[in-house]
């Protein structure tokens, strides 16, 4: 059997900046109270922690500070996508040799791969690491979809051992083919509930960032069978995603870490501040699920 990194809910970790660069005490901050708050792992330098905008040295001191500050409690997944395979595999054992216990490595956008590359490109990368591996797949962000075929073929790869799961129209045919030995986890917050009731196993999450107890209650309530409690989780937390996704991630999550007192700092251009109207949005919902 391959190893069950996680389940529950992995927090996307926004990464705080300052006009220096990071924003370290903050981070330590949001580490500890994702730890407190219940989330089962963190994963550092994805979409929400602004990856993209991070030279490779600060990408890897993020890295190597939250495996540092973390200390065992819960794993630490890092970003390690590119759409370069050389980029990623470099990346990825830089991620490895400062300890992160696991990486999530995206499906490559703008090249448009063939299903043949993807396989490649995910092989590579695997066959030059000894940490677990966590694919990816966010069509909507890399015009590029990895089929099931594809992850079937690369489930079979000994540490490529999850996907993070962001079609969810191919989950279904996803777990049908890869079987219990492959782990699906929601990529989509609005969409944990019907991920897990078809076999996944938790998410990586956003909104984990400002509710990590709520979110990790709901995946645990439904593996317990707490169907309905999980349920009442789901729905109530859908105002609050609806405009925590008002504009792009992590425009908004990173405005909402702001209201609950963290310093997190602007978004890196070319993201921006959120708009004044989506920001007494974000304001009103989380004053009405008792955030602020």
């Amino acid at each position: 059997m391959k190893e069950q990194l996680f389940i529950g809910s992995a927090v996307a970790i926004v990464t705080p900046f300052t006009d220096k660069g990071v924003d370290y005490q903050t981070l330590e901050e949001l580490i500890e109270f994702q730890i407190k708050g219940g989330s089962d792992a963190i994963v550092v330098c994805g979409t929400t922690g602004e990856a993209s905008t991070m030279p490779d040295d600060e990408h890897i001191a993020v890295i190597k500070f939250v495996v540092e500050k973390t200390n065992k409690r819960v794993p630490v997944i890092a970003g390690a996508g590119s759409n370069d395979t050389r980029h990623a595999i470099e990346l990825s054992k830089a991620a490895e040799a400062v300890g992160a216990d696991a990486i999530l490595s995206v499906t490559p956008y703008y090249n448009k791969a063939t299903q043949k590359g993807l396989y490649g490109h995910f092989k590579l990368i695997a066959d030059n690491i000894k940490i677990p591996m966590i694919l990816y797949n966010v069509p909507s962000r890399t015009n590029s979809n990895l089929d099931v075929d594809t992850i079937k073929a690369l489930s079979g790869i000994d540490n490529i051992i999850a996907i993070k799961e962001c079609n969810l129209g191919q989950i279904g045919d996803v777990v049908n083919v890869c079987g219990e030995d492959f782990t699906v986890y929601s990529g989509d917050d609005n969409a944990i509930l019907p991920v897990l009731s078809l076999g996944g196993k938790g998410v990586i999450s956003v909104m984990a960032n400002i509710i990590p107890q709520d979110t990790h209650n709901m995946v645990m309530k439904f593996i317990q069978g707490d169907i309905n409690g999980a349920i009442k989780l789901q729905l109530h937390t859908l105002n609050l995603i609806k405009a925590l996704f008002s504009e792009v991630n992590p425009i908004p999550i990173k405005a909402a870490v702001k209201l609950l007192g963290f310093k997190a700092g602007q978004c890196r251009m070319p993201l921006t501040e959120l708009s004044d109207n989506n920001l007494e949005l974000l304001r009103t919902e989380m004053k009405a699920y008792g955030l602020i």
